[in-house]
């Protein structure tokens, strides 16, 4: 059922568990996360160097400015991306997220540039960032994986975890990002 909605609309969805007309979508961009998530997704439609690609990116770089959030279009985003709270958020465009990720405000997922780790990380499906997270380097989160605030995570994470503290640290958890990501499409 979900195949026939667009992007935005499944984007759109976490925040309510409703499919939203295109009119109610613009009455939720009264959120900042909402709003921010719009923009970025329309400059993801288009060619960089378009005319409507042209316009896109620098409505986008002005909502990054007001915002805090330094997300490119260039990122690989999966759908139903979900941004929990405003505020501060870096995310390098060479990453990779997967579907149904909720990220949280404070949070750095950034290249590490030397050593075993060097690189971008990928994160799979249905990954919860917790607030003021860190994850850097050619690192990969496997699914269903919950990283707690203020973790620090330059190592790979199996799928069906929890990552707590600096260093982080792994813990099995077959039901990890349960009650904490909702609303998946």
């Amino acid at each position: 059922m979900a195949e026939k909605y667009s992007i935005i609309q499944k984007d759109f969805y976490r925040e309510s568990g409703k499919w939203l007309s295109t009119f109610e979508i613009w009455a939720k961009c009264i959120n900042p996360n909402l709003h921010f998530i719009y923009i970025l997704r329309k400059t993801q439609q288009y060619k960089k160097k378009s005319l409507l690609g042209v316009f896109w990116r620098m409505v986008l770089r002005h909502h990054q400015i007001k915002y805090g959030f330094q997300i490119y279009p260039e990122t690989e985003i999966g759908e139903g991306f979900y941004l929990g709270h405003w505020g501060s958020l870096v995310i390098n465009p060479k990453v990779k997220i997967g579907k149904n990720c909720n990220i949280a405000q404070g949070v750095t997922i950034g290249q590490q540039n030397r050593g075993k780790n060097q690189g971008f990380p990928t994160i799979s499906d249905q990954v919860w960032i917790g607030t003021n997270a860190v994850i850097v380097g050619g690192v990969t989160i496997g699914n269903n994986v919950l990283i707690a605030p203020n973790s620090y995570v330059n190592f790979d994470v199996p799928a069906n975890s929890v990552v707590m503290g600096n260093p982080g640290k792994i813990y099995e958890a077959e039901n990890a990002t349960e009650g904490y990501i909702n609303h998946t499409v």
